[in-house]
This record gives C-alpha cells, structure tokens and sequence, in this order.
C-alpha cells in the first residue's frame, strides 16, 4: 500500500509547545527552530493566566515561523476548563490576528459550519479535529468519520487515536494514502510511534517532534525526525524494516541503520515496533513495503514459528533475531546473525591479547576453554552454539533450570541451577558470558557472578550495551580479566542484518563509526 501522491510538497515537521508563560513559548518557538521544525504548535491552555488579545499578540508578533493554534479544552483531552463561548472567541481572534492555522474541535466546528467556509477569504488554515480514545471503541467506520469532518469545510482534517496494540496501526495508514483533504492522522503513546515515523510515507500532512527538553515518551524529537530517522527522504517505495520488540524504546538500531541506509542510496527506513502479539503482528504488517526485521527481546525463540523458512544455523539454535521478507513470493526467513556476532567479537579479543591455543594457532582461541554462560534464552542460545562450534566446553545457568538442561543437551554441555553461579568457582582461564539482562539500565548494579570470582576469568563478556560499560565490566576489567562489551556484538550482529536487508555489502568501518559515537 503506497501512497497515492496527492501532495507535492514534503510533509511539515511541527514541534508542539506546552509552555506556561508567554515569554517562554516565544523561546521554545525560536528553539524549535533552530532544531529544524516547519511550524510549531502552540498550545494556549497550558499557558498560566492567559490574556487572550495580550498573549496572541506578543505570540504572533515574535513567530519565527508559521503557528498553529490550539486551545484545547479539558472534554477532549486539553487544559482549558473555562468557559466555552470565550474559548472559541479566542480562537477567532487567532484568525483575526493572522494565525497561520486554527484547531476547532469537530464538535465545535459542525456549529460553525457556515463561518469556517467564509474562512477561505483570511490568511489562516482552518484544521478541524478528532481525538479518539481507542480505534477498538471506535463503532463508527474511520471513513465516515473522516467525511463528516471534510463537511465543516476545513481546510486540513486531523484525526488523534490512542492505539492499544500497533495491528490498529495500519488503519491510519489507509486513511493517509487515500485522503482527498491534507490530514494529519497518528496514535499517541510508544505503541504508536511509527504512525509518526512512517507519516510521509503514506501522504500525511505533519508529522510531530518535541524539541530537546520536553521530550514526550510516544513523540520523536525534532533531531531524531531529521538527523536519524531523515523523514523527508522517506517516500512511497521506502522499504520499512522494524525491530519487534517489547519493550523497544531502549534499541540504538535507528540510529544505525538508518544513517547506513542512507551512505549507501538504499531506500529504506528502520523503525522501532513495540509488539505485543506475534501472530497478530505478522497477519496484518503481510505486505512487501515491510520487507524485513531485526528480533529482540523476548521474541527470538516464538518468533520461529511464524518464519515460512529458517537458515540451517538459526534453525539449530532455535533462535532467529533477523527476518527477510523474500521478495519474489513474500515469504518470512528467519537467519540468526547473533551466533557469530558474539563468538567472533570474544575471539577477536583474545587474539589482540595474544590469547592462542598455543602451535594450534589456526584454531579458535576458545578450543577446550570452560565457557561459564549465564543465561538461555535467545542471546544465551547463540553464545552456546557459537561457544559449542569453537571446540569449548560450555557450562550454562539460567532461572529455568529445564530451559538450562534443554539448551546443554543440544550443545553437549552441563547445566547447573541459576543461584549456583554465584558462588561457582571457575577453572583458571574460563571465558564468562552474561546473556542475561542483569545490569542494563535502569538497573545497572547487578552482575550474575561473585565479584570474587571475577580474577579467575580470562575473558568476560556481557550481552547487555545499556549502559556502554556495565558494572560487570568494569569489575572484570578491575580484576585483570579481557572485556568485551555488547556493543561490539551489537554492532556485529547489525552489520550481518544490514547485508541480508539490503543485499549488499555493508560499510562496516561508517557503522563502526556511528555506534561508537552514540554509546
């Protein structure tokens, strides 16, 4: 589903403005900018002890750029709890006072039918609004709903949901594509994310970023929009590819692949997909401009059940983290990029140390090494296959004692139950791999092991890259042991992705670049 090309210009970036004086909306106005904004949303019930004809003055007088103008009342979902009748005469004052666009509320503007068509004559646009508490409670069709709002003779239409799950989303995306009016139309609320990032893709009027300093959890910032995500590159034959995760906020893979897309001419946008059901996600993102995802937490292992086809390593992992949509039949092929990621990386850093296995230079430095994993689940799984493929002996912890057992038959290991590895007392010259979330952020205190028995690790890894340098790290590092962090897997793993998605090679020494200046 394309867009249908009603509108030639590029779609707007408009930052939305709660500030509560005056003085500071004509700051956040200049802000907005300067971050690259193409009009700003000011919201006029947010400001404390608003003087009408006084403040949209000064605020009018000192736009830096075109405004639009919202007063939204507390009936749906606003600030204002005053009288109505002086609301909607501010409103009218805006447009006497040049205001380049006007919000009325549906409900407002079906009574003012007759003024709004005698707008045509002023400068202002005229946007009439719906804000819809879920599509689910949604009873009538989106359609009617739509049309009703083009009968008040707006200028632009916007429609506002709060989505519950992102399978709602592509109804929003039908109603852009085919909209014979400019519409704004998005979901509030991270599961609703991507109606803003793939906006332009399907024809949408404005897209929403918050400037640095009022970031909102469901919103891009300004600089995401039009650094990272480059929204105005975006078109209808951009290929989408998304991280499936829950939760996913935490993921730095915009901010790689999207530059990475774009060194190489390769159109394409990599977006973040919260998902919270798998079998519904897939039956209704079935098209091809989905044509590929990265998999992460905790859905690399159920995820292979909804591959049509899985490569030979991931499918004896039991774990897929990159899913290629196959364009010549649009079938789903799972691949594990995770496995070699991680075991490379650890091998990598033990032969800058100068750690071989002695004349058998040609073999893996972990050939016959204790290989201590804590954790079994998709991340753990590829360490182990990985660790089992080099030649070492791999010893697994995990909460799940059976999923330990399982994942230790498949790679002739030994398992042990997860409380044991505190107190477990390695051989020296053990390799640790911690595949757990333990010491990711927020929670960055936690390590799976006795900092005691860190000195007797040779090496230690960890999954985790959020923060850069985790607790077990540094303890490890303050111990003598080699460190490696999630990062470089991270970035490993992403630069296999990045070949299956595109086909081509990537520039890894630019990818390199880029995670190592936003960790």
């Amino acid at each position: 589903m394309g867009t249908v090309g009603i509108f030639d210009r590029s779609t707007l970036i408009c930052a939305p403005l709660v500030a509560q004086s005056v003085e500071q909306m004509v700051i956040d106005m200049k802000q907005a900018k300067a971050e690259g904004a193409d009009v700003v949303e000011v919201r006029l019930d947010y400001i404390k002890n608003f003087q009408p004809r006084q403040d949209l003055e000064i605020i009018l007088r000192n736009k830096p750029l075109p405004v639009m103008i919202v007063y939204r009342p507390k009936w749906e979902g606003g600030q204002y709890e005053g009288d109505e009748h002086m609301r909607v005469e501010t409103l009218q004052l805006a447009k006497e006072l040049g205001a380049d666009y006007i919000e009325f509320e549906l409900k407002v503007a079906s009574d003012l039918k007759g003024e709004l068509r005698m707008n045509h004559h002023s400068g202002s646009k005229i946007i009439v609004s719906c804000y819809v508490n879920s599509m689910a409670s949604l009873e009538e069709d989106l359609n009617h709903l739509v049309a009703s709002m083009q009968t008040t003779g707006a200028d632009i239409i916007k429609l506002v949901t709060n989505v519950t799950t992102i399978t709602e989303i592509p109804r929003i995306f039908h109603l852009l594509s085919r909209c014979q009016v400019p519409l704004i139309a998005y979901s509030e609320g991270e599961r609703g994310l991507i109606s803003q990032l793939l906006c332009r893709k399907f024809g949408g009027f404005l897209v929403y970023g918050s400037i640095k300093g009022n970031s909102d959890p469901g919103l891009p910032t300004l600089d995401g929009l039009i650094q990272a995500y480059k929204v105005d590159n975006v078109n209808a034959d951009t290929k989408i590819f998304g991280l499936i995760s829950k939760p996913v906020g935490h993921s730095k893979g915009p901010l790689l692949h999207n530059p990475t897309f774009r060194h190489v001419n390769y159109n394409g946008i990599y977006v973040p997909m919260f998902v919270d059901d798998l079998r519904d996600f897939f039956s209704v993102y079935s098209s091809a401009e989905y044509a590929g995802f990265s998999v992460g937490f905790p859905y690399k292992e159920a995820i292979i059940g909804f591959c049509d086809e899985v490569h030979p390593l991931a499918q004896a992992i039991s774990a897929v983290n990159t899913i290629i949509r196959r364009p010549r039949d649009g079938k789903l092929i799972g691949y594990n990029t995770d496995c070699e990621a991680s075991i490379t990386a650890i091998e990598d850093a033990l032969k800058e140390q100068g750690c071989t296995n002695g004349e058998a230079s040609f073999s893996s430095p972990l050939a016959e090494k204790l290989f201590v994993l804590a954790g079994a689940g998709g991340a753990g799984r590829a360490l182990a296959f990985g660790a089992k493929s080099r030649g070492a002996r791999v010893l697994i912890f995990d909460i799940d004692f059976d999923r330990a057992k399982s994942l230790a038959c498949a790679v002739s290991g030994e398992a042990r139950p997860f409380e044991d590895i505190v107190n477990f007392q390695p051989s020296k010259g053990a390799i640790l791999a911690n595949a757990t979330p333990l010491g990711m952020h927020p929670n960055t205190d936690r390590i799976p092991v006795s900092e005691a028995t860190l000195a007797e690790y040779q090496l230690v890894f960890d999954s985790v890259y959020t923060p850069r340098k985790t607790r077990l790290l540094k303890d490890a590092e303050a111990a003598g042991a080699i460190i490696v962090g999630g990062v470089e897997m991270f970035l490993r793993q992403a630069i296999g992705q990045f070949n299956l998605f595109t086909g081509g090679e990537a520039p890894e020494e630019l990818m390199r670049k880029i995670i190592y200046a936003k960790f």
